[in-house]
């Protein structure tokens, strides 16, 4: 089980840090637009929209891809630690 869990990006996140992050970044009105609920459309909540996606899971599906397409497209590439590059020596001031 520890392997099927090793690559899940998911792993150790709760619904609500989710929520709470997709809430700061986005806010309860682009949510809404992107997975049409009606927990984050009709006076949204937290609390409302964890109660809601505990029990839908086609619906916590679709909040679980926003936070990873969210997530994704705010983090920088990461190079390659092993990737050296060698300083550029010829621009040197005399």
């Amino acid at each position: 089980m520890a392997e099927q869990q090793k690559n899940n990006p998911l792993h150790g996140l709760t619904l609500q840090t989710i929520l709470e992050t997709l809430e700061n970044q986005l806010g309860f009105e682009k949510m809404g637009q992107e997975v049409k609920i009606n927990c984050f459309t009709s006076d949204p909540s937290i609390k409302s929209s964890l109660k809601f996606l505990r029990k839908t899971p086609w619906a916590r599906e679709k909040v679980e891809q926003l936070y990873l397409s969210t997530v994704n497209k705010q983090q920088p590439t990461q190079e390659d630690p092993n990737d050296f590059v060698w300083p550029d020596i010829t621009n040197k001031p005399e």
